[in-house]
């Protein structure tokens, strides 16, 4: 009797084994608030992941940065303690210098033609140079359309950035963009970002209205400048290995839901955008559009030629040429 209590507990042992071997939690990283549509994108992800694999697969989500800043959740993502992070393309431009090109100033003319090119071929053959650091491109989310803020006045012309203390991020175009137009770019994390429009360690920024609204810029900054001068992907990004280690079936959920997480968080954003620009102006932001774009293009020509210097004209060629 003893010896059948024996077998029956092992066997109990076993199964509570296998059962909870076959149960994975994934942990979700990204930066940005619980009101951002990163968030929402997320919340969307976990649903449909875990009802489609009857919750053998769950999902953590750590959104505002809880598991590190960009460069901190890029590494986790690549050492395997986080198994998915969603940060912005410019990010990973360390690892894959060549993503850089989506980068550029004004090379997206609108949002069809952006999505086509990361979704297509050139976007697909830059994902997967991804893989030899360990990483699986899930999909390239939409971050949106980068605007300036600041303190001084309405920006229209490239002279009404001269002089501007611009928080700019570790986008090397960017970087060059806002030198280029006189400003005095300082790169700095965005999650010290509204302390330092606060404290006046700078005066201005740039990103997308979705961004400005979710972390509450309009309360440090007066003037929103519709310069729309790049289009800003984010990547959603899996840990290769972590992948890998799934069921067959387990990983075509992943894939088939990320997509369609990117679709509705890609629509949702340009559904809401007029919205939230309302939203910042009834905050009291002073908005404009009326920005002179041929002229920041002709201004800010020379980044394109110091990328193409660097890494070829291959990519942007490329690019250009889709959207013939």
């Amino acid at each position: 009797m003893n010896l059948f209590k024996t077998l029956g507990l092992a066997s109990a042992f076993a199964l509570s084994a296998f059962a909870a071997q076959a149960q994975t939690e994934l942990k979700l990283a990204h930066a940005a608030p619980e009101t951002d549509l990163q968030q929402t994108l997320s919340l969307f992800f976990k649903e449909q992941v875990e009802a489609r694999t009857n919750g053998s697969v769950t999902v953590a989500i750590f959104p505002q940065g809880q598991l590190g800043n960009d460069a901190a959740m890029i590494d986790g993502a690549r050492s395997g303690i986080i198994d998915i992070a969603i940060s912005g393309l410019n990010n990973f431009t360390g690892l894959v210098p060549a993503a850089g090109a989506f980068e550029l100033p004004f090379l997206f003319p609108d949002r069809t033609t952006a999505y086509a090119v990361l979704d297509g071929e050139i976007g697909q053959g830059i994902a997967g140079e991804f893989t030899q650091h360990g990483l699986k491109v899930l999909g390239f989310p939409e971050n949106g359309y980068r605007n300036m803020t600041n303190n001084r006045g309405p920006i229209r012309t490239p002279a009404d950035v001269s002089g501007l203390n611009m928080r700019v991020n570790n986008s090397k175009a960017l970087n060059e963009m806002f030198a280029l137009l006189g400003a005095n770019p300082t790169q700095l994390p965005v999650a010290e970002l509204y302390t330092a429009l606060e404290t006046g360690v700078v005066d201005a920024q740039d990103h997308p209205v979705g961004i400005v609204l979710s972390f509450k810029f309009n309360e440090v900054q007066q003037y929103l400048s519709q310069t729309q001068h790049a289009y800003s992907a984010l990547a959603m990004v899996m840990n290769d290995a972590k992948l890998a280690s799934l069921t067959p079936d387990e990983q075509k959920v992943i894939t088939e839901v990320a997509a369609e997480a990117v679709a509705m968080q890609r629509k949702a954003a340009q559904d809401k955008e007029a919205g939230m620009i309302e939203e910042l102006k009834a905050a009291g932001m002073e908005v404009n559009s009326d920005v002179d774009v041929a002229a920041f293009q002709a201004a800010v020509k020379p980044v394109w030629d110091s990328f193409i210097a660097e890494q070829g004209d291959a990519v942007v060629s490329a690019i250009l040429a889709a959207q013939q």
